[in-house]
């Protein structure tokens, strides 16, 4: 059986922004790419209306790729309590509130039990934050998805 991904925003941006003058988000970029050549297949994908919004700002034909890339990807349904629960995550994690989203994407994954949350953002939902996110889930019985990024998923070839 396939493991489920939800692929949150930063993934797609990755893999549709020119390519970048500093190396390692080139190889970020490279990778991600990959992902969506070679691997997209291997997973059920999942996405949200909050990634979809994220994905149509800024400039329309990077947009428009972002959301090319996202095509046929099964987006799931919000429900009240996903909302709570990001509430939640906002206060253990001291979350700022111009980074909201992120529990959104959190709280997806853990209402829907989605197995992998696929994203480059690390910055709240760090080692650090999933942690704090594991105990306070099983303290309710909720499920935890593991957070990685697209290399440590795929088998890289830094070779080629």
């Amino acid at each position: 059986m396939k493991q489920s991904i939800y692929i949150e925003s930063t993934i797609p941006s990755y893999a549709a922004a020119r390519t970048s003058k500093n190396i390692i988000i080139a190889g970020k970029q490279a990778v991600t790419q990959d992902f969506f050549d070679l691997e997209r297949d291997k997973y059920n994908l999942f996405i949200s209306r909050y990634v979809l919004e994220e994905c149509s700002k800024g400039d329309s034909a990077v947009a428009k790729k972002r959301l090319d890339l996202l095509k046929g990807i099964t987006i799931l349904p919000d429900t009240p309590e996903i909302e709570q629960l990001a509430d939640a995550y906002m206060n253990i994690l001291s979350i700022p509130l111009k980074s909201r989203i992120d529990t959104f994407h959190l709280a997806m994954c853990c209402v829907h039990e989605i197995n992998i949350l696929l994203s480059w953002n690390c910055t709240h939902l760090g080692t650090a934050s999933m942690q704090i996110v594991q105990r306070y889930n099983d303290a309710r019985g909720l499920y935890t998805p593991q957070m990685t990024t697209p290399d440590s998923i795929m088998e890289v070839d830094f070779d080629e």
